[in-house]
């Protein structure tokens, strides 16, 4: 997938600037409800004050700023938070959601703000360094329920596929010798191994780049329009990259 997020030019940032002040259609006038996991570090989760924090956070309120909208996070699991978007609980989705041609048939996608790799995790103990799916196979593999990373698990034949609410229960499962591996984002893994105490260790990157963009209702066209401008604005100012570098020390925007 070859998704790109352009730099504005001067015109064009006027030219936005100019028709930020027509506020998009959200659930609440005046607010922008963000659904999001909050267990998922090191994009969106509780710190040890309890507050929200993380690089969507980040990205969230930034994009809320920018179109004068309060900033209001819905918690819920990864397994319905898609469904959530469909029932009104949020405006929108800000949380890894990757894009891919099966959801863009319900869903609406603002363009891409960041780009990873899906990675296998396993403990950090160990010989076993699997370097594609197919060295999964017959091996106990943790995913996210719902998530991308479970469906390439699905579509490998062989694999025993164990889904959970989030990636703190299979990581721990992981570290307990309950699995062989897991699967998820490389930059997830890369945060855990930097930050975290965790017995793991990244092993094979799968695939090419893929893009994750801000989820939210398709028929809500004055909300996309808006959030995909808000984006550009984020960039051409250096608040986009100031973030990115604060959680993964580079730019993410581009595969």
């Amino acid at each position: 997938m070859n998704y790109r997020i352009l730099l504005p030019t001067l015109a064009l940032a006027a030219s936005m600037t100019a028709s930020a002040a027509t506020a998009p259609t959200t659930l609440t006038k005046g607010v922008l409800r963000i659904g999001m996991e909050g267990t998922y570090a090191p994009f969106t989760y509780k710190d040890e004050k309890g507050q929200l924090t993380g690089f969507d956070v980040d990205i969230a309120k930034a994009v809320a700023a920018k179109l004068g909208l309060k900033a209001e996070f819905v918690l819920t699991e990864w397994s319905g938070i898609l469904a959530g978007l469909q029932a009104n609980k949020y405006d929108v989705i800000v949380n890894q959601v990757g894009i891919t041609a099966e959801r863009q048939k319900t869903i609406g996608f603002s363009a891409p703000y960041a780009y990873s790799s899906p990675q296998i995790i396993v403990k950090k103990v160990g010989t076993f360094a699997p370097k594609t799916l197919a060295d999964l196979k017959g091996k106990r593999v943790g995913v996210g329920l719902g998530s991308n990373f479970e469906k390439q698990l699905r579509d490998t034949s062989g694999i025993n596929v164990v889904t959970y609410p989030g990636a703190p229960e299979y990581l721990a499962d992981l570290a307990a010798g309950r699995l062989d591996a897991a699967y998820n984002d490389r930059l997830l893994v890369g945060y855990l191994i930097k930050s975290q105490n965790l017995p793991v260790r990244g092993a094979g990157v799968i695939g090419d780049a893929e893009p994750v963009g801000i989820a939210m209702k398709k028929a809500n066209t004055s909300l996309k329009t808006a959030v995909d401008r808000a984006l550009l604005q984020l960039k051409a100012d250096g608040t986009y990259a100031k973030i990115s570098r604060q959680w993964f020390g580079q730019d993410v925007s581009k595969p």
